[in-house]
């Protein structure tokens, strides 16, 4: 029991905020599915750090933003 409850605890801190980054991202939210399988969890927010954004593809700069 305690493990489908720390299972639980486990979806719901980690899917919804990384389906909202994929989200932004362009990419579908179920991405966010991969952070439930250990080592994909570690490299995945890697990735997604590291790879081209919208914004960045648009040619809209940091400055232009909050101008």
């Amino acid at each position: 029991m305690t493990s489908v409850l720390g299972f639980l605890v486990t979806l719901l801190l980690l899917v919804p905020p990384f389906w909202k980054l994929w989200s932004r991202t362009g990419h579908s939210g179920l991405w966010s599915l991969l952070m439930l399988i250990p080592l994909v969890n570690i490299i995945m927010p890697f990735w997604l750090a590291f790879k081209r954004w919208p914004s960045e593809e648009s040619g809209v700069g940091i400055v232009e933003r909050f101008e």
